[in-house]
């Protein structure tokens, strides 16, 4: 099924997947951040960041196993069938479970138990989700199709509903609402995929441990993810909600051009996790050149880019009020890069080839690392200190990937495949970068000149000295 897939249209397909789940906050930030103001989206972020743990601890991996385990039998449709039922049952339980605690510690009693209440809904959600299966199979498509209306719906409820802090629970229905439609909908294409299997030949619990085992690295990963918003809302010293809310605003933009760059590594995981059962070695290192190359591509530009326009953006995007989130996004940018790349070994080499114990101490590294940081940075620094602590642990989980790969991998040209790029940013950088200071007063015009100008300027000079990787995408574009 895998081997007929274009991994250039599998990698569109994530990406507008990817971009669609963020899409709600993403297209609502400028009238949310205006309407329901800092410290209600802090209140938000902080109860949101609860629920993510129990989520966590109810799917114990399964995601990232599920979809590794059908992209190995996608070929076969009794045994991914057999495949799909043991884990959504297995699935069901744990995340059940989980509910169950969460309801007693949080819903019943406390300060924020109403938006608590809601965001079960969260948690509901998250048993029905079957998005894993179609990405092991490689059929992105489905992924995309029935979510954007249901997207789009919720859109509209929140520029309909929303007109004061107050209606801060009626927000977080409708994100919730709209995860729960979006994740039902997939189910309506499953016949296709599925067939019936005798329920007495499924093995449910024997997908426990080895999901347990890359359980461990998701853990370790929503320390320095969602754990910087709790730490921030129990140890900021000055307004925490409204610290959360700064955080929380910078790393909806941050995130959303990460998707564009870890898109590919979803799309690629299935495909290697083939590749690796099939002992190509030589395929497996040609992708992985491309992926290196591609991450490079698009990570100096957004990473750059993001820099030089944070000054006129935030104003424009979000409003008064929110001036720090101007430094947050300049500190964290470095990220993209950083993400970018250790998703190209981690996501891309060491779970597909069942690397799990090199890519488990990489994250767990930095997860360590950005804790203590926090404990240190926080108090003193508030919502600055957490980027920090963000941008230093994933320097350290990078490095330590590119430490465990070094006898498969040759560490020193992934590094130098990425001078091309380095290049054109930097010049895309100092131009746009200053284009920002020109005296106009309208930020929106200034903003239009920096990114049309800054783009012009890097791809213009990947054209000119020739880059073999854009070559290639202009090739293809060109025969289409």
């Amino acid at each position: 099924m895998g081997s007929t897939k274009s991994v250039t249209k599998n990698y569109m397909y994530n990406m507008i997947y990817q971009i669609l789940i963020l899409i709600i906050p993403i297209i609502t930030i400028p009238f949310v951040s205006r309407t329901l103001q800092s410290e209600a989206i802090g209140r938000y972020s902080y109860t949101q960041s609860i629920v993510t743990y129990f989520i966590l601890v109810g799917t114990i991996g399964i995601a990232m196993y599920g979809q590794r385990e059908t992209a190995y039998v996608q070929d076969d449709v009794q045994k991914r069938s057999r495949l799909f039922l043991e884990i959504i049952i297995l699935r069901a339980i744990t995340v059940s479970i989980t509910l169950v605690v969460f309801y007693f510690a949080y819903v019943t009693h406390g300060k924020n138990r109403i938006l608590y209440a809601i965001q079960i809904i969260d948690i509901v959600a998250n048993i029905f989700d079957v998005s894993w299966f179609f990405q092991g199979i490689e059929d992105f498509k489905r992924l995309v199709v029935r979510n954007c209306m249901v997207k789009l719906i919720c859109v509209a409820m929140i520029f309909l509903f929303i007109r004061s802090p107050k209606d801060l629970p009626i927000y977080v229905f409708c994100y919730s609402i709209s995860l729960l439609i979006g994740n039902l909908s997939l189910w309506f294409y499953l016949p296709k995929y599925v067939v019936k299997v005798r329920f007495d030949k499924l093995k449910v619990f024997s997908h426990l441990w080895p999901a347990l085992v890359l359980f461990v690295p998701q853990i370790a990963t929503q320390i320095y993810t969602v754990l910087d918003k709790t730490m921030l809302g129990k140890l900021a010293l000055n307004n925490a909600m409204d610290q959360v809310g700064y955080y929380e605003q910078s790393q909806k933009i941050v995130k959303l051009l990460l998707t564009v760059v870890t898109s590919l590594g979803t799309v690629m995981l299935p495909r290697m996790a083939s590749i690796f059962a099939q002992k190509d070695t030589k395929l497996l290192n040609e992708y992985m050149d491309k992926s290196f190359r591609f991450t490079y591509m698009i990570s100096f530009p957004m990473m750059f880019g993001l820099i030089s326009i944070a000054k006129r953006f935030v104003p424009v995007f979000y409003g008064g009020g929110y001036e720090p989130v101007e430094y947050i996004l300049i500190i964290m940018s470095p990220v993209i890069l950083f993400i970018g790349l250790s998703n190209v070994i981690g996501t891309q080499y060491q779970i597909p080839t069942g690397k799990q114990k090199d890519y488990t101490l990489s994250v767990v590294a930095g997860a360590v690392s950005n804790f203590a940081l926090n404990f240190l940075l926080i108090p003193k620094f508030n919502a600055y200190g957490a980027s920090i602590s963000t941008v230093l642990a994933e320097l350290l989980v990078l490095y330590v990937h590119f430490y465990c790969v070094r006898k498969d991998i040759d560490v020193k040209k992934s590094i130098l495949c990425s001078r091309n790029y380095l290049v054109a940013g930097l010049i895309m950088f100092a131009a746009a970068y200053a284009l920002g200071y020109i005296p106009i007063t309208n930020n929106i015009i200034v903003l239009v000149i920096q990114i049309t100008t800054g783009a012009a300027l890097y791809f213009g000079v990947l054209f000119l000295i020739k880059d073999e990787l854009f070559q290639s995408i202009i090739r293809k574009v060109l025969k289409r």
